[in-house]
């Protein structure tokens, strides 16, 4: 297996792939993907600036999605843009061939895959980070695993959870809610869990401090020992 690490302005990531030509797939479909996001916000600023859902006059493929699922999560559109890239980038791989295919974008991730892989959980300083991971079946379709974090990263999260996980076929989808639920999610208030029947999301673990919250179909959670420098750096 490859494993790469690719940067580009904002975005930064890791393309796990099994040959050259589906790294390059990668990095193309996410570089194109890229280029329409910065013609949407040259055209519009406000596209990137708001924190509520805005749906901008006949949006391309990427921003098309991002506005959508922002949408369905009650945030703004750029909530979504990771996830959205990196579905971009695993999507370019399935059409290159592969039947394994993983772009991490900073912690949102977009997978197809014809094995058993082990996703690592980290969550700052909470005891359980690095110390579990998920354990996904083959993915035949592709899949977003994203998540959100309040306390590690540099992205604005009105939230306390140390991590939320969303899990959703529709990697902007998974990104945005990511986002929503981390803005939101309490101890004591998990009343943001009730929206999601109907959005797409199939499956929600969210940590705060020694705390686990789990919502919908999850796949194993298993311990592990995560080695944090394969973390991809940017993780929100």
């Amino acid at each position: 297996m490859i494993r790469e690490h690719f940067e580009y302005r904002q975005t930064i990531a890791t393309i796990l792939a099994g040959t050259p030509d589906e790294v390059a797939a990668a990095k193309s479909g996410m570089l194109a993907a890229r280029q329409e996001v910065e013609r949407q916000i040259a055209l519009d600023p406000y596209f990137s600036a708001t924190f509520e859902p805005y749906t901008p006059a006949s949006p391309g493929r990427t921003v098309g999605r991002m506005a959508r699922a922002a949408t369905g999560a009650g945030v703004g559109p750029m909530a979504a843009v990771a996830g959205a890239i990196a579905w971009a980038g695993v999507e370019a791989m399935v059409a290159a061939g592969a039947a394994f295919g993983l772009v991490d974008n900073g912690g949102d991730i977009a997978l197809v895959s014809d094995r058993e892989v082990k996703i690592g959980v980290y969550a700052g300083t909470s005891p359980l980070s690095g110390h579990i991971a998920f354990l996904l079946p083959p993915q035949s379709e592709i899949l977003g695993i994203c998540t959100s974090s309040a306390t590690v990263g540099p992205s604005i999260s009105l939230g306390i959870a140390d991590a939320v996980t969303v899990f959703s076929p529709d990697v902007a989808v998974a990104d945005a809610w990511a986002t929503a639920i981390c803005n939101r999610i309490r101890q004591d208030d998990t009343s943001v869990l009730d929206a999601l029947p109907g959005t797409g999301v199939t499956g929600v673990l969210a940590i705060i401090g020694d705390a686990v919250i789990r919502w919908g179909d999850l796949p194993a959670v298993v311990r592990a020992k995560v080695d944090e420098r394969l973390i991809t750096a940017g993780l929100k």
